[in-house]
């Protein structure tokens, strides 16, 4: 057996650090997607700082970091365009009794950066923004239902979506009754469903797109069966919102939803998030229309100074610099060379690259071709060993060329023993303890 580096890989400050977070915090993370459980067993990482594209974890290791804050810090950690506006508003107070001008200042760069919305909203995390959505959407049809794209894996923390996951617990099944499901990409299916629940679906929700395509004419259809069944279409662009191009999917692709939500690369780690779309809903809102008003989005934080600061100059940054571009432009030469090393260690169809080039994730797959837990556990393992730190392949406008070129020869590597693993058709040996588990499950 032959497990190179990865056997003098150890991470005792880390492993102090996640007993310490689990004694104080459910899960020993305060996002399950960031849970020790999504790594090797106790070769999970504890952050101490991060810079640009690097981080280093509490026990002096360097890493070159990819998905950084789920896929929030797009421009790369403590980026001084960033910071500059953030210390500037910290300095001014960054909480009021009234609105501060910042806000209307924040509110006119987003709507001039995504010309197809025309209100905005802001708040501090996604699901706020799309349980706002849904309820809006709820209110402006007087329907119930919620129609959600089944193979997106998540939408928000709130009973109407999570009651649909295997962590249902404590959720009332009425709630979860409410929620149907819709595949994606497949427009008979979608209108199938709306005849079955005719004049009870309140919305369409998903991600305009994932790490495929949209099929040719599918966003389209998707808006015409909305207006012919009389739903509200939301694009979730918690994702796709600037990795896709600065205004969206929905400026990338040209179809315009109703409603839409983004987060993640706005604030570059700063907590923002926005629901935005067609005046004549986000109104209902507001103060300005004759109808019943909807509690859209009311928190006190929602607002804070130098977090509008700081997505005010995520927005000018991505601009003034095709920040998009340059996503695109290393992901492309990441996943060429990812590719190229599994290829050339007969892994090929084994370790796959997928996604639009500025949100790459991998698959892990077995002897049988499979998705493997296992298998993606020693990949993580020989990564993590090598100094990369890679739940997924997500770019930021941090990396390097050498970042990139180091990231494909620890991939090589890795590759190298995946390919032993998988002529033993066993991984175990290669492993230090339990797999990686799926963030989603019913039982710990």
């Amino acid at each position: 057996m032959d497990t190179a580096e990865p056997e003098e890989y150890v991470l005792p400050r880390s492993r102090l650090a996640n007993e310490r977070l689990h004694a104080l915090i459910p899960g020993g993370a305060h996002t399950y997607a960031k849970g020790d459980d999504q790594y090797p067993e106790n070769l999970a990482p504890v952050i101490s700082h991060g810079r640009g594209a690097h981080v280093w974890d509490v026990d002096g290791n360097r890493y070159v970091e990819y998905g950084s804050g789920l896929r929030s810090v797009s421009l790369g950690h403590a980026h001084p365009r960033v910071i500059e506006a953030v210390r500037r508003e910290l300095g001014r107070g960054s909480n009021f009794v009234r609105p501060s001008i910042v806000e209307v200042e924040a509110a006119e760069r987003f709507l001039a950066t995504v010309p197809t919305a025309e209100m905005v909203k802001f708040a501090k995390n996604g699901s706020d923004a799309t349980t706002a959505a849904v309820r809006l959407a709820r209110a402006a049809t007087g329907r119930a239902r919620v129609a959600v794209c089944a193979d997106h894996p998540f939408f928000s923390v709130d009973d109407w979506f999570i009651g649909t996951t295997p962590m249902s617990a404590g959720i009332p099944a009425a709630a979860t009754e409410l929620t149907v499901a819709f595949p994606y990409g497949d427009l008979a299916a979608t209108e199938e469903l709306l005849t079955r629940y005719a004049d009870e679906v309140a919305c369409l929700i998903l991600e305009p797109a994932t790490h495929t395509e949209p099929p040719p004419g599918y966003l389209a259809g998707l808006r015409e069966l909305a207006d012919r069944h009389g739903c509200v279409l939301i694009f979730d662009e918690m994702i796709t919102g600037f990795r896709w191009s600065e205004a969206g999917a929905q400026g990338l692709y040209g179809v315009v939803p109703d409603l839409s939500t983004f987060g993640k690369a706005l604030g570059n780690g700063f907590a923002v998030a926005a629901l935005a779309g067609r005046r004549a809903l986000m109104e209902r809102g507001g103060l300005r229309h004759p109808g019943d008003r909807v509690f859209l989005l009311s928190t006190t934080h929602g607002a804070e100074t130098h977090s509008l600061a700081a997505a005010m100059a995520v927005l000018t940054t991505y601009v003034e610099e095709g920040v998009t571009a340059r996503l695109h432009t290393l992901g492309e030469r990441l996943a060429a060379g990812v590719r190229a090393a599994a290829a050339d260690a007969g892994v090929g169809d084994h370790i796959v690259v997928r996604g639009r080039a500025s949100n790459l994730v991998y698959a892990t797959l077995d002897e049988n071709r499979q998705p493997s837990q296992p298998y993606r556990t020693l990949f993580l393992h020989q990564l993590l060993a090598g100094g990369v730190l890679a739940p997924s392949f997500v770019v930021s406008s941090a990396l390097g060329d050498a970042d990139i070129d180091h990231t494909v020869d620890v991939v090589a590597q890795a590759c190298a023993v995946y390919r032993k693993a998988l002529d033993a058709a066993d991984p175990t040996p290669w492993l230090t303890g339990r797999p990686v588990r799926p963030v989603f499950r019913r039982r710990a």
